[in-house]
Formats: structure tokens, sequence, C-alpha cells
């Protein structure tokens, strides 16, 4: 038999706690063989929710601490007084190798923060990322990064391409993700200097395991004209949040147009199940669960208001993620943009040495 997988779980983040995340372990654990959980939290309030939730006490395991991270408490200060709290404890049972993977529902800024204190970056990484996985016409795409940098240079660009496709692979399947990068439009002389470099980099390193297309549009997220989407957190976080509020705005109308009449209503009813499948299709519980790519270990950020359904989303990310050799397949591009950019620099140097021979 395979070795359980074990999740570190913080249960006390988000907007909702244990009352959202043991119904979600519930879920999880019927649903996901040989996966155990290290939950952490108040045992009071945990164990009162497990009680009604067999399949998930079986295998959960609950580290008892009655410190928690507020969601509007500041980076700065949940690193300074977050030690001992649940989101504290969760991350740092990967470094110590009691856990694969962690997830939590809490304060974003301070997730990223801690983990980056507690497991550091992965060599060779500037910057962390926060991926989402966006519903579109041709199935999924992996859209980063949505909030973890306001801004980025054109070799963070690169990185993120390398994270994106892996995490895809890893995560929804695809056996060479197309990547992208998100531009105000597809010609070459389009866009800021640092996503035409970083286009130019990307462009001349065939060597990589996914499939360069050069550069996507806003319209074609949706579209799903490639599998990965790269941008920097300050466009990709506007475009992920004005996608949720579209897609709310277009669920009131859809709601509103069929309850207006008995007409309306027997039509509803009528076509209650293409329009269950339809909402089953736009719900971000549905494919909720971001990871923050480049660190020494896997985090998983659920959305802070998610349900039971949602928070289970994230954790079966999180258990995929753990099954995969996601790490290894980013280092191994890693690798090879390494060797190229190395090889680039020989052969610059080599030409100047040639030029100036001549000239003497």
């Amino acid at each position: 038999m395979p070795k359980p997988v074990v999740i570190s779980i913080d249960a006390m983040g988000g907007d909702h706690g244990p009352s959202v995340v043991v119904p979600a372990l519930e879920i999880a654990a019927k649903s996901l063989p040989d996966v155990r959980f290290l939950v952490h939290g108040d045992e009071v309030a945990l164990n009162a929710e497990l009680a009604r939730a067999p399949a998930a006490r079986a295998v959960c395991t609950v580290v008892h601490t009655d410190k928690s991270i507020a969601m509007d408490e500041k980076p700065a200060q949940a690193m300074r007084r977050g030690k001992g709290s649940s989101l504290w404890n969760a991350v740092e049972a990967i470094r110590a190798g009691e856990a694969a993977a962690c997830v939590s529902a809490g304060n974003t800024g301070a997730l990223m923060a801690i983990s980056k204190l507690i497991l550091r970056m992965s060599a060779d990484l500037e910057r962390p990322a926060i991926v989402a996985s966006w519903p579109t016409m041709k199935g999924i795409s992996a859209v980063l990064d949505v909030g973890a940098n306001v801004e980025s240079d054109a070799d963070q660009l690169v990185e993120f391409a390398i994270m994106g496709a892996a995490f895809h692979h890893a995560v929804h399947g695809s056996t060479r993700p197309t990547v992208g990068l998100l531009n105000v439009g597809s010609e070459e002389q389009k866009g800021h200097e640092e996503v035409r470099e970083a286009h130019r980099i990307l462009q001349d390193s065939p060597h990589f395991d996914f499939d360069y297309r050069g550069f996507v549009e806003g319209t074609d997220i949706a579209y799903g004209t490639v599998d990965v989407v790269v941008t920097d957190g300050f466009t990709g976080n506007v475009a992920l949040k004005t996608a949720e509020g579209l897609a709310r705005f277009f669920g009131n109308e859809i709601k509103q147009t069929l309850t207006a009449g008995p007409l309306a209503m027997l039509g509803a009813l009528i076509a209650s199940g293409s329009l269950k499948k339809m909402k089953q299709r736009l719900d971000p519980g549905r494919v909720n669960g971001g990871p923050l790519l480049g660190l020494n270990g896997i985090v998983v950020k659920s959305h802070g208001g998610a349900d039971a359904n949602g928070f289970a989303s994230a954790v079966r990310v999180a258990v995929d993620l753990a099954r995969s050799d996601f790490t290894a397949e980013i280092d191994r591009n890693l690798k090879r943009l390494t060797a190229e950019k190395d090889q680039a620099a020989k052969d610059d140097g080599a030409e100047g040495a040639e030029t100036q021979g001549a000239a003497e």
C-alpha cells in the first residue's frame, strides 16, 4: 500500500473556521484514499465539529492551539506575533517533515509572509506567485500571479511560466501545457519592456516542458486559448476580482429573470437540469485553492469565504501536488533556463573577443 499523504490544516483561518473546515475534511476523507490530516486549532471547537464528522475524525489528528491570526492583521505583525498560531503551526509542520502540504483559508498576506519565513524560497527562484484555476470554454486554465507581487520583471515572469506549467500538469492533467503572456495585444511590439523581454526569453528557449504560444489578451483567458496565463500580481488580481464580480452579476441577473413571472418560472423548472450544470460550472468553489508557488514546500491558499465544498477542493489541490513530481519539473526547467543563459553569455563573450581581436 502507498504511504499515506499527510496534509496540515489551518482550521482557524478564513471567515468560518472549524464550522467549514471540518465538514470539508469529511468530504475530503470520503473521496481521497490514503490521506491523513494534522488539524491545527482550538481542540474544543474542533472536537465538537469532529463528533459530527466520523470519516474526518478517523483520519484527523488535532494539534491544539488557542492562538490564531486575524484576517485583517498586517503581514509584519503576523510574523512578529504569529508564532504558535494555527496558521504558523500548519506551515511549520511542512518544515518539520510532519506533513507534505498545508492548506489555509486565512489571511493571505500573513500566510505568504510566514510561509516565506519558515520554508524559504526554492533555489534559483526570486519570488513566490499565487496561481488561480480559472474555468474557461475549453476546461481549466491556470492564471498567475494573482496577488503575490504587484510588479514583476522579465525573469520573474519567466519563472511564473515555469511554475504555472508544472502546476497545470500536476493538478489539471495536461501533458505539455500551453503558455501565454498576458498583454494588451498579440503583436510583438505591444506591452511594456518587461513583458516583451520575458517574451523574448521564452521564445528563445525551446527546451522547456511546455509549449510557449506568445502573447494573449484578456479575452483569451475565458476562451481557454492557453493552459497557463502569465502576468504580474497587480494585473492578475484585478482580472480575477473582475471575473468574480461578473460571475455574481450574471448569476443574479439570471435568477431575477427566471423568477420574474409564472412563465419564466415554468421555463426555469423545465431547464433546471441545465441551469444546475451551469451553476456548478461557474461555482468558484469547484476550482478553489491557489498554491503559493516557488516555496520549499506546498502551501495552498483557500478563499477566505469558501464553503465546505470549496475548502475540500483546496485540499484536493494540495493532495494532487503532494503526489506529483511538481517540484522536480520546476527544477528541471529552471536548470535548462540557467544553462541556456550561461551558454548565451559564453557566446556573447566569445563574439566580443573575436571582434576585439579583429580590431587589433
